[in-house]
C-alpha cells in the first residue's frame, strides 16, 4: 500500500471514529418509498444497515425525511467509505449535493475537520493511484462541488508529478476536450460549480508542458480563455 493510500485509510478509520459521537435515533420518513422496516432499519446502529439501504438513503431528495441533515451525518461515514472505494450505488455527483444541503461545513468542528480531511487524502491518493476507483473528472467534481473551491484541487494536481497523475491528466482531457465540452464545464449532479475559466488557464498554462496533445493548441480554445476571462473581469466589483 502506497503512503497516499495509507493516508486515505487513516483519514476514513478517523472519520469513523469522529462520527461515532452520532448515536442512532428513531428516524421517520417517506413509508410509501421505504416502507416500515426500511424506516425502522434507520434506526439501528450504524453497522447494522445494509449497504443497499446507504446507498439509496445517500442521493434520496431531503423531503422524504423529517430529520435530513441529521440522518445523513450519522450515515456520512457509511456513505463517504462507499464513494472513495467506488462502491456505492450512486451517482457519485450527486453525493455533494446532498452534503451540501445537509449542511456538512456547518456540522460541529470535529465531524466537518475529519470530511474536510478525507477530500484531501482521497485527492492525493487518486492522484498516486492510476486507474482510481472513481473516475478522477468525478472524484474532482465531488470535491469541488462540496468544498466551493476548485483551484487547490488543480494546484495539488499541478504539484503531483507522478505518472499516475499525467495518466489522469491524459484521461481528463479525453474526456473534457470531447466536442470541446470544456469550454462551457460544470461541475455536480445540477452543475453546481462553472470551472471552465479556471479549467481552462490551468490547461493551457499550468499543465501544458505534461500534456502532448495537439487539440489544446486550437485557437477556439484560447478565444473562450479570453472571454471567459473578460466575462469574470466584468462580473468583478468594481476597483478604486
Amino acid at each position: 500500500m502506497s503512503r497516499a493510500q495509507r493516508q486515505l485509510t487513516t483519514a476514513l478509520d478517523a472519520l469513523d471514529r469522529t462520527f461515532a459521537s452520532e448515536e442512532p435515533f428513531p428516524v421517520e420518513g417517506c413509508t410509501y418509498c421505504y416502507g416500515e422496516g426500511g424506516i425502522a432499519e434507520l434506526s439501528k446502529p450504524l453497522h447494522l444497515i445494509a449497504e443497499d439501504m446507504v446507498s439509496s438513503v445517500a442521493s434520496e431528495v431531503p423531503s422524504h425525511w423529517d430529520d435530513f441533515p441529521r440522518l445523513y451525518r450519522r450515515l456520512a461515514p457509511r456513505i463517504i467509505r462507499s464513494v472513495v472505494t467506488g462502491r456505492l450505488h450512486a451517482d457519485e455527483n450527486l453525493i455533494a449535493t446532498r452534503l451540501l444541503e445537509a449542511g456538512w461545513s456547518t456540522w460541529d468542528a470535529p465531524l466537518a475537520g475529519a470530511l474536510r480531511d478525507v477530500w484531501s487524502a482521497w485527492w492525493e491518493a487518486s492522484l498516486h493511484t492510476h486507474p482510481s476507483p472513481v473516475s478522477v473528472r468525478d472524484t474532482l467534481s465531488l470535491i469541488t462541488v462540496a468544498t466551493g473551491s476548485l483551484r487547490p484541487w488543480l494546484d495539488m494536481w499541478n504539484a503531483t508529478r507522478t505518472p499516475a497523475a499525467d495518466a489522469h491528466l491524459t484521461d481528463f482531457i479525453d474526456d473534457v476536450l470531447v466536442e470541446f465540452q470544456i469550454v462551457d464545464l460544470h461541475m455536480g449532479f445540477y452543475d453546481e460549480y462553472h470551472a471552465a475559466p479556471e479549467l481552462l488557464d490551468w490547461l493551457l498554462t499550468d499543465v501544458r508542458d505534461r500534456l502532448d496533445d495537439a487539440r489544446l493548441d486550437d485557437p477556439y480554445l484560447f478565444e473562450a480563455l479570453q472571454n471567459a476571462t473578460r466575462s469574470t473581469h466584468s462580473a468583478s466589483p468594481d476597483r478604486a
